[in-house]
């Protein structure tokens, strides 16, 4: 064998070798891989068991989780619950059924002292100063469910009065295991109760004190008015027994002075008529006074013309000036609106009182009336008047007293230029009753300069017409007068007059004679008398007014022209007024303005008649709001046909009885139905109109023709109505 052999033959023994020691080193490998197949065997069950061991865990801790939630809450809800019995300041405690606290909140224990530990297990009724009344409200709990305001005292340092109020509690399967109780401390409310007793009884002294007070003012009072009406009836009796003769002594005097007369007799038939003048305007001025004096002085509020009121008003001293050779200068202010809401009147007076003391006062020179606007606003403007003259002049001592009564510039005044000195005074009252300041400038023989200021509304409205004077012998013919004066005298100055204006007259003595005229005879105007025997003139207009129910114009023919009476002419029904002595201009005018007005609102009458004759109701307002519903329509109509002819009658009967506030409600009733019909505005105002004349609790001549129109309206509106139903009825649209 050679070396290559033995070579090849040592390696191969090697590698069998080497070859052996990998086959064992196999073996050993699978016997450790099979030992560590069955250690991942065992580590996977293990896991298993791990795994299944971790869920029951989570399990358990997601349970212990929510207990502990629940544990929370309800810790939150009882922590909630005791801050709410905390809250109470009222002590508040639970009870057994056997009476035994077993709970209670802080007030509990400061109202009696006592510690929790001290009070639980205690019995409730032994805190009361009555125990047996305790425990008998405890049993009415119990009894009833509940007790409250149970008045009981607690027994503490101070012996609390309080109100029991409790109510049972149960558990969850509603068995009763005792009573809630809350003891309201009413201490305060009780010395309320003291104090308001007390005071009750003071408010009780002090109302007799008052009405005691009151009693004496009432008297006090009455003592006063009995006084003011003692003056207002001695003036009125002074005015008509001074006018009574003064009017036929000037009215004669004048119609004289129209008669062929020497010079001589004109001479001193001007100086009986100046001196009468003179009394009347003394007599005025007393009575203006006496007005302003007793509070009686009203103040209208119309629309007038203010450029023409003064413009008229200064027409009336041209002759007087011109006599005098003076020269009258107006100004006037042409930003001033036309018209202007005022007592035109009353402003009249003031002016006149003012020009007239000028014209008196002046010998040579000029009057200058001016007018101008100081300030205006969106409702209001201000005004300036002012009579400025050349005259006598007023010393620096005397301005201060120029306008208190009976006060002249100096004694020499009144025997140089007569009059009383009581213009300025009532001026100077009328101007300050409106609001307005006067105010007076002068120097001795350089004149003197008194102004006014006034404010009056702006309106939009046109204003009244004004009774302007109409001439004497304008062409006014078959004017029918009845005159009822009870004085021959006057009853001759009446004819006499009533003749020169070519009116035809007839003359009754008393107002029983005129009322058996009136049913004989057609007047177009009665001329009354206030004082006379038998029937005075209220009680017969009030006849004619309310019995006759006649519309026919009465002017009062009266020598009492206080308030008193002439508030007592309108509430009877006269139209209008005119005052003794008789002004014969004043009077034809009057009378034809009257009979004119009269035949004017026929005239209006008529046409309102013949438009409601043609149709009363318009049913377009309806016909919209109803969409033309047929039933809708009928429904509607048919409610008006049920309510209005019932409210007709209450106004008719109200009316009749002077039931002024029935009337009043009645007519309220029925506007609201007039825009649902369509029935005119013009009667929805003819209703607000009775309203008013309601309100004032006066019979009036005009209202008597309003309810009557009214009447007819809406009785006619139920025929039209009816005619309307039934047409729908029978169409059905």
């Amino acid at each position: 064998m050679n070396r290559l052999q033995k070579s090849v033959k040592d390696k191969l023994i090697i590698a069998n070798k080497e070859l052996a020691f990998q086959n064992d080193e196999k073996k050993k490998r699978a016997a450790e891989l099979v030992i560590a197949n069955i250690e991942i065997a065992f580590q996977k069950k293990e896991k298993g068991k791990r795994a299944a061991e971790l869920i029951i865990a989570n399990k358990e801790l997601v349970f212990q989780n929510d207990e502990k939630e629940k544990r929370a809450a309800e810790f939150r809800i009882a922590n909630y619950a005791r801050s709410l019995i905390e809250a109470s300041l009222d002590p508040l405690f639970t009870i057994n059924t056997e009476g035994k606290i077993m709970d209670m909140n802080n007030a509990s224990i400061n109202v009696l002292g006592m510690s929790r530990a001290e009070l639980i297990g205690t019995d409730f009724f032994d805190y009361f100063t009555e125990p047996t009344k305790a425990r008998e409200g405890y049993q009415e709990v119990f009894a009833k469910g509940f007790v409250a305001d149970y008045p009981l005292t607690i027994r503490d340092h101070k012996l609390t009065d309080v109100l029991f109020n409790g109510s049972v509690y149960k558990d969850e399967a509603g068995n009763v295991l005792g009573v809630v109780v809350v003891a309201r401390d009413i201490t305060e409310q009780k010395i309320f109760e003291k104090e308001l007793i007390e005071a009750k009884i003071f408010a009780d002294l002090a109302t007799t004190i008052a009405e005691e007070a009151q009693n004496k003012a009432e008297i006090a009072m009455r003592i006063a008015e009995d006084a003011v009406k003692a003056k207002q009836q001695f003036l009125s009796n002074m005015s008509h027994e001074i006018r009574t003769p003064m009017n036929a002594i000037i009215g004669f005097t004048k119609v004289v002075l129209k008669t062929d007369l020497t010079a001589k007799q004109k001479e001193y038939l001007t100086a009986i008529e100046m001196s009468g003048n003179a009394l009347i305007v003394l007599i005025n001025d007393i009575l203006d006074l006496a007005k302003v004096d007793a509070g009686k002085m009203t103040f209208e509020q119309t629309p007038f013309k203010m450029s023409m009121s003064i413009a008229a008003m200064m027409h009336l001293f041209e002759t007087k000036i011109q006599e005098k050779n003076l020269e009258l200068v107006k100004e006037y202010d042409t930003k001033i609106p036309e018209v202007l809401i005022g007592d035109s009147v009353r402003l009249h007076q003031i002016i006149l009182n003012l020009v007239s003391n000028a014209v008196k006062f002046t010998n040579q020179g000029k009057i200058t009336a001016s007018v101008r606007l100081l300030c205006e606003d969106e409702e209001t403007v201000m005004l300036e008047f002012a009579i400025a003259d050349t005259g006598i002049g007023i010393a620096e001592n005397k301005l201060d007293k120029i306008f208190e009564n009976f006060q002249q510039a100096s004694s020499s005044t009144s025997r140089l230029f007569g009059g009383t000195g009581l213009g300025l005074a009532i001026a100077k009252q009328l101007v300050e009753s409106q609001g307005g300041k006067i105010s007076v400038k002068s120097k001795i023989d350089e004149g003197s300069i008194f102004s006014f200021t006034l404010s009056f509304k702006k309106t939009k409205e046109a204003a009244e017409a004004e009774n302007t004077l109409v001439e004497l012998h304008t062409e006014v013919k078959n004017i029918k007068v009845l005159v009822v004066e009870d004085i021959a005298l006057n009853q001759l100055l009446m004819k006499t007059l009533l003749d020169d204006f070519g009116f035809e007259r007839d003359i009754a003595d008393n107002g029983k004679i005129a009322i058996e005229k009136l049913q004989m005879k057609a007047y177009d105007i009665i001329l009354m008398d206030l004082q006379m025997p038998e029937m005075n003139g209220f009680e017969a207009t009030e006849y004619i007014r309310n019995v006759m129910k006649s519309t026919i114009p009465i002017m009062a023919l009266t020598a009492d022209v206080t308030t008193v009476d002439l508030a007592k002419c309108k509430a009877v029904g006269m139209n209008d007024y005119i005052a003794k002595p008789v002004d014969e201009k004043l009077l034809y005018s009057k009378i034809v303005n009257l009979v004119k007005k009269t035949s004017a609102v026929k005239l209006d009458e008529n046409i309102i008649s013949e438009s409601k004759i043609a149709k009363c109701i318009n049913l377009e307002y309806l016909m919209q709001r109803t969409k033309s519903n047929p039933a809708l329509m009928m429904e509607m109509i048919s409610l008006y046909l049920e309510q209005t002819p019932p409210l007709i009658k209450a106004m008719k009967d109200s009316f009749d009885k002077k039931d002024w506030q029935t009337l009043y409600a009645t007519v309220h009733k029925m506007i609201p139905s007039f825009s649902i019909v369509g029935i005119h505005t013009d009667f929805e105002a003819m209703a607000k109109k009775i309203q008013e004349f309601a309100i004032v609790q006066t019979l009036n001549a005009g209202i008597q023709d309003l309810v009557l129109q009214l009447e007819t309206t809406c009785t006619q509106a139920c025929r039209e109505l009816e005619e309307e139903l039934n047409r729908i009825k029978n169409t059905g649209k």
